[in-house]
């Protein structure tokens, strides 16, 4: 018998495959966290954003304090008064290039990984959300999930609109495997979570 037929009938001998019911149930696929709300701003954090949890009344007091010298501001928040920009009235994405700071509604946001559904029916032009210095998404602090596997039960793929999950600034690592916030969009990001 060569070396060969030794090692081939070894594996043949010792290669035992169990036979193993599969899973009948996905409940409770997916990490889960205690609070939501820490690990969403953990992970945002890690790329450059910031999370904050105000009360729903503070919500104009605390972003004129985060940015107290922007001119340009647009807004799809229902009730936002400091907005003196209105995007859908304009009829390019070109002339939105000026927004200092873009105020925006998310659906809900994942705590596993700090990201943000964006699909705001309401929103002529999606290049609000990237075209900006600086964006505020705002949401409520019970739109937190726990992982990308309850995001994917909440989003709606039969109409055509557009969607998107946003986590932070815009960034990049390509270059020396650095991270550079504000490459190719907003340079800075806030994800404000409100309680009424």
């Amino acid at each position: 018998m060569t070396s060969k037929e030794k090692i081939l009938n070894s594996i043949r001998k010792n290669n035992v495959v169990e036979n193993v019911e599969l899973p009948n149930s996905y409940e409770n696929f997916g990490l889960t966290f205690e609070d939501k709300f820490e690990k969403f701003s953990t992970m945002i954090e890690s790329v450059g954003g910031k999370a904050l949890l105000i009360d729903k009344a503070d919500l104009e007091k605390t972003i004129s304090e985060l940015y107290p010298d922007e001119k340009i501001i647009a807004s799809n928040v229902e009730g936002f008064s400091l907005k003196n920009f209105d995007a859908n009235e304009k009829e390019t994405a070109y002339e939105l290039k000026d927004i200092d700071l873009a105020v925006v509604k998310g659906n809900f946001a994942i705590a596993e990984n700090g990201a943000v559904w964006m699909k705001n029916e309401d929103n002529r032009h999606r290049a609000l959300y990237f075209i900006a210095q600086n964006i505020v998404t705002v949401l409520d602090e019970k739109d937190i999930l726990n992982n990308m596997h309850e995001a994917y039960t909440k989003i709606n793929f039969e109409d055509n609109g557009y969607g998107v999950f946003i986590s932070g600034p815009s960034k990049t690592a390509d270059i020396e495997q650095s991270l550079v916030i504000g490459a190719h969009g907003p340079k800075s990001g806030y994800v404000i979570f409100t309680k009424s």
